[in-house]
């Protein structure tokens, strides 16, 4: 891609730092100008996003599968500057950032930006950083977006304050300190040994290490995964993620759903391109698919277990990390495509749920859940013996009846009941690597099975958690009609509406998927794209030559 689409790469990333830099300006108590600049610009990145999208999804200017977006800061060679990549994966990421962004945003303008301060400016700059990550094409950009992103979320997590929030917030701040600190010397451990940090560049450079190296590059690569699945949330690395989410607002909880995929796509990203080059995975495909084992267990049990909803959210988001992170680990394009499939069903109906959870719970008696499980464990004394002629139930309100259809909706997406979008990425990943294991590919027979097993598993876990959830929450008469705002329901319709789309265009959707995961199988369009993109040449210099 050449002229200005060019330049249309970068804006994901400067103009959030340009919106976040001059809402600090501004003073605190003007906020309803700092919304509106903050709106303004997650409205553009959303157009941004959708026209980048559109412009990768076709063939390349060669005849490959995939077009190919390089943007060279400084006007440097990629093996030797900043260079920011476009492809299908990544095009696909700022689009969900860009719509769990507004969604976000919209629902706490209704009241909880007001909850503290520098909302707007820590809400801009994590957009930054996420936006930075995915089209970054360096290691070490890599680092520094994680780093600007994990600033700003350790402001969000602490809104609003509270001393569960701060709890909270401070287990998260020290685990990123320290997974940074691995990610820091994985990195320098790899520049140490290949003396590069672009990605295109070490792919290429991997296969001609010399022997001496490979042992001192291999220590660097673990350590370097070992600091995305932390951010992915793999277990047994994973352990703050329920807590720091069920403890955030919502706006933010809901945001950072997409905050785990971010690991997600970084191993995704990095272990395709250099950690599965021919001699060169340190980490394994055995290692990678029975962590993501343990942590759909993991997520299941803790699923089971939550009598909270919002923790039961924070589970539910291991357990799609831990799928993503299984399928990854069985190495085969068909199998990713249904994970990528998965990945955008599972981010969308996330962020509804977290949003859907705070509206669900207002009006609810303080300690409700504890409560139920008292009654359930010992009854309850004070329990009348209703009259026969007395009625039973309730009239539902308009409120609660779009409530709880909602509920519902997010229910079956999670669970992966049909006929919804959750059912047609498990569908999609489950038959492609059973497909794989029928034609000799990578996916061995007994890999098969346990991921069946395990999906199943986790489906019928989330089953029980949401309907005792719901009951707990719809089916009871000691609560008030929550009062809720259109502003505030507005989002988690979209959000549902979204996955219904998925559903409605699962082929057109599910083609984009599978190009995307060959493109990644296949990264030599990538590494050539990268590698041989040319400095800009400045009209003046093409006229004196």
């Amino acid at each position: 891609m050449t002229g200005w689409i060019d330049h249309l790469i970068i804006v994901p990333v400067v103009l959030p730092l340009l919106a976040g830099a001059s809402m600090l300006m501004i003073e605190e108590r003007r906020r309803t100008l700092k919304a509106g600049i903050n709106l303004a610009s997650t409205i553009i990145l959303i157009a941004v996003a959708v026209t980048l999208l559109r412009l990768v999804d076709g063939p390349g200017a060669d005849g490959s599968a995939s077009k190919i977006g390089v943007y060279l800061l400084g006007n440097w060679p990629a093996s030797f500057g900043i260079v920011l990549v476009l492809d299908r994966l990544s095009a696909l990421m700022l689009v969900l950032t860009a719509v769990l962004a507004l969604a976000s945003l919209l629902f706490a303008l209704a009241r909880w930006h007001h909850a503290g301060i520098y909302f707007h400016p820590l809400f801009q700059f994590l957009i930054m950083g996420l936006n930075g990550a995915f089209l970054t094409g360096d290691l070490f950009n890599l680092f520094v977006f994680f780093e600007v992103l994990l600033a700003a979320s350790y402001g969000l997590v602490l809104h609003g304050s509270g001393s569960r929030r701060v709890r909270a917030g401070l287990h998260y701040i020290v685990v990123n300190l320290a997974a940074s600190f691995l990610f820091l010397i994985g990195v320098s451990l790899i520049y140490g040994t290949t003396g590069t940090l672009n990605m295109a560049d070490l792919a290429a450079r991997i296969p001609a290490l010399a022997p001496e190296d490979e042992a001192l590059f291999r220590a660097g690569a673990a350590v370097l995964w070992v600091a995305f699945l932390v951010k992915a949330a793999m277990w047994p690395l994973g352990f703050w993620l329920p807590s720091t989410y069920a403890a955030s607002s919502p706006p933010v909880a809901a945001f950072f759903a997409i905050m785990s995929k971010v690991g997600v796509y970084a191993v995704l990203r990095v272990w395709l391109l250099i950690g599965g080059s021919e001699g060169a995975s340190t980490l394994g495909d055995e290692w990678l698919f029975y962590g993501g084992i343990m942590t759909i267990v993991f997520g299941s049990i803790g699923v089971l277990a939550s009598q909270d909803m919002a923790r039961l959210a924070g589970f539910s988001v291991l357990v799609s990390s831990g799928t993503l992170l299984a399928v990854i680990g069985v190495n085969d394009a068909d199998v990713t495509a249904g994970a990528l499939f998965y990945l955008a069903s599972s981010t969308l109906a996330l962020g509804a749920f977290f949003l859907l959870i705070e509206l669900v719970e207002r009006g609810r008696e303080v300690g409700a859940d504890l409560l139920a499980v008292t009654r359930e464990a010992f009854g309850d004394p004070e329990e009348e013996i209703l009259d026969e002629d007395e009625q039973v139930g309730m009239p539902i309100p308009a409120t609660m009846a779009v409530l709880g259809v909602s509920f519902v909706c997010c229910a079956l997406i999670l669970i992966g009941l049909p006929p919804l979008s959750g059912f047609i990425g498990k569908f999609a990943l489950l038959t492609g690597i059973f497909a794989s294991d029928a034609s000799g590919g990578s996916g061995a027979g007994p890999a098969a099975w346990a991921l069946l097993i395990m999906i199943l598993w986790s489906g019928w876990a989330t089953l029980i958690g949401m309907t005792r959830a719901g009951i707990r929450s719809f089916w009871t008469e000691d609560r008030e009609v929550p009062r809720v705002g259109i502003i505030e329901m507005a989002p988690i319709v979209v959000l549902l509406g979204l996955c219904l789309a998925l559903t409605v265009e699962a082929g057109p959707v599910m083609r984009y998927m599978e190009t995307t995961a060959t493109a990644l199988h296949l990264p030599a369009t990538y590494i050539e794209e990268v590698l041989s993109a040319p400095p800009v040449v400045a009209p003046e210099t093409m006229s004196g030559r």
